[in-house]
C-alpha cells in the first residue's frame, strides 16, 4: 500500500472518531537479504533420471538407430507376384467407406501410401505386403514411379480384381478416376 493511499484512509478514520496506526514494516537489513536473496543466481541441479524416463530414452534411441540403417524399399526392389487389375481412388469420405472413415481394415490411419485391394487379390498380397504401382496408360507414371504402397485397407465384398488407392482429396480421387493398372509385389 502506498504511503499517500495510507493517509487518506488515516483521514478518513480520524473524521469517523477512529485510531489510525503507521504499520509495521521490517527491518531493512531482512528486506535487503529476501532482495539479495531472489536476485542471486543458483545453478540448477539436473535430477536424476527416474527408471520410467530411462527405460523411454533407451527405447526412443533404439527405434533411431533402426531407423537410420534402414534403407528405402523402393532403390533396391525385389519383384514379386504381379497383377493387372482395375484401379480407383477414394478418400476418407463416410459415403466412400464404413462408418470409420480414417481407420483401414488393419486398424491403422488412412495416409499416402495406402492401398485397399479386393478380396480376391488379398489372397496374392495380403495385408502388409508392399507394393509399386504401374498405370498401364502411362498417365500417371511418372507420379507412381519409385513410389511403395502399403496394402492396408480393403474394398466391399462385390468388388473383384480391383485396387483401390487412398488420396487425401477427393478432387484427387476423382481426377484418378477408373484405369487399368499392374500391381507388383516388392520383397
Amino acid at each position: 500500500m502506498s504511503y499517500t493511499i495510507f493517509q487518506s484512509i488515516c483521514a478518513a478514520a480520524l473524521l469517523a472518531g477512529s485510531a489510525c496506526a503507521t504499520p509495521a514494516l521490517p527491518d531493512s537489513s531482512v528486506a535487503a537479504g529476501a532482495v539479495r536473496d531472489a536476485l542471486t543466481v543458483r545453478p540448477a541441479v539436473p535430477a536424476a533420471p527416474s527408471a520410467a524416463q530411462q527405460a523411454a530414452q533407451n527405447r526412443a534411441a533404439a527405434i533411431a538407430s533402426t531407423q537410420a540403417v534402414r534403407e528405402p524399399v523402393a532403390l533396391t526392389p525385389i519383384r514379386g507376384k504381379t497383377a493387372i487389375a482395375r484401379s480407383t481412388a477414394y478418400n476418407s469420405v463416410p459415403g466412400q467407406t464404413d462408418a470409420t472413415p480414417f481407420i483401414t481394415a488393419t486398424g491403422t490411419r488412412t495416409r499416402p501410401g495406402v492401398v485397399a485391394l479386393s478380396r480376391d487379390l488379398l489372397r496374392v498380397f495380403p495385408y502388409g505386403t508392399r507394393v509399386t504401382i504401374e498405370d498401364l496408360s502411362g498417365r500417371y507414371n511418372s507420379m507412381l514411379r519409385g513410389r511403395v504402397f502399403m496394402v492396408e485397407d480393403t474394398m466391399a465384398a462385390r468388388k473383384t480384381n480391383s485396387v483401390d488407392i487412398w488420396m487425401p482429396t477427393r478432387t484427387e480421387a476423382l481426377n484418378w478416376g477408373a484405369r487399368q493398372i499392374r500391381i507388383t509385389a516388392v520383397r
